[in-house]
């Protein structure tokens, strides 16, 4: 019992280690998006933190409208960036998890 025990801990301090490894790697992964007219890109990592943004010279005029569009390129990316991160890090947890009997956490 207590060998199951020991080795459900060793196997989580693993999954433990594997999750901070794959979110340092998500600082590497960028997402790029832009506006649908493409006068405002910007690019972010997958652990959403803002890299880049870029704004076309005609935005600059229109204070409001620079504020949505940022507001909606931003949203989009980091929507994006979300799914990514939520995807591998999920991925990692389950490889890691031991397997207990009724606690199919990953249906």
């Amino acid at each position: 019992m207590f060998g199951d025990l020991m080795g459900m801990m060793g196997k989580l301090k693993e999954t433990q280690k594997k999750v901070e490894e794959t979110k340092k790697r998500l600082d590497s992964v960028y997402i790029d998006e832009s506006s649908q007219d493409d006068l405002v890109k910007v690019t972010i990592t997958a652990n959403r933190e803002i890299k880049s943004v870029a704004i076309d010279d005609t935005l600059l005029a229109d204070k409001e409208q620079l504020e949505d569009y940022l507001v909606l390129t931003l949203n989009k990316a980091i929507q994006e960036a979300t799914k990514i991160n939520e995807t591998e890090l999920a991925a990692v947890a389950k490889e890691g998890m031991p397997n207990i009997p009724g606690m199919d956490l990953f249906k």
